[in-house]
């Protein structure tokens, strides 16, 4: 196997060995859906939404937030500790390069990550009887984009904490913006002009539009995922930037 490979392996193994870490990146978002589909306004038919059910819409926001919550509360603290525990230290002795170690991070991560995401759209489907995407190349190829860019993002706060205390406050202070403008709290169809706009040019926000376009039967809209490949390129770019052995 390839060095990429093997630290993917190991990778995950020791991801699966953080019992909190896992819940929070895995867990939590499917089981936010099944408390919000439980809710019986969640299930009736919004005439202001072309007659879709909240639920409907709430589908892409809780995978997005799926991914956030993986690279703000699980990748960035698993990968701060490492560096906290002496981990990356002893790693330094070793012919892995930071590219190679940031690939294996990515790579762990967006396997779990679309994992969930096929767990959130089965429940959605087979407890809520939401349509699964009608567009699946391009569903995909969005999430895809979703994971990359949110995952630059957990990396690049792994990069510059120098504790896993400090990764878990600054991805907080990251996630809640991020997350506010994917439409949890506010659905982007009842956002105003201004908040719309600035939803647009977050990962999220983008995100949450294209990855709606691609379950509505759509191609997503060039601009939202050009915002995404450059989230992806400028934080991972960062990342690799300002990676710290100790």
């Amino acid at each position: 196997m390839s060095a990429l490979t093997k630290l993917t392996v190991t990778e995950t193994k020791l991801f699966l060995r953080e019992p909190i870490v896992v819940f929070f990146a895995v867990a939590f978002a499917p089981i936010l859906l099944v408390i919000l589909g439980l809710i019986p306004s969640m299930r009736e038919p919004v005439p202001e939404l072309g007659g879709l059910r909240m639920i409907d819409v709430y589908i892409p926001i809780v995978v997005s937030m799926g991914i956030a919550l993986f690279a703000l509360s699980g990748l960035s603290q698993l990968f701060a500790s490492y560096r906290e525990k002496g981990i990356l230290r002893r790693l330094r002795t070793t012919p892995v390069k930071p590219a190679v170690m940031i690939g294996a991070q990515l790579l762990m991560a967006t396997i779990m990550s679309v994992i969930t995401m096929l767990v959130i759209l089965t429940i959605g489907k087979l407890a809520f009887d939401v349509d699964l995407p009608g567009q699946i190349p391009a569903y995909l190829i969005t999430y895809l984009l979703v994971a990359l860019a949110m995952f630059a993002i957990g990396l690049l706060v792994a990069a510059l904490a120098p504790s896993s205390k400090s990764a878990s406050a600054v991805g907080s202070l990251v996630f809640f913006p991020l997350i506010f403008f994917a439409g949890l709290w506010l659905p982007r169809e009842n956002m105003n002009d201004t908040l719309r706009t600035i939803s647009d040019l977050t990962p999220l926000g983008a995100g949450v539009q294209a990855l709606q376009d691609a379950t509505a039967g759509s191609w997503p809209s060039l601009l939202h995922l050009a915002v995404l490949a450059g989230w992806t390129v400028v934080s991972g770019a960062l990342a690799a930037r300002y990676f710290r052995w100790s």
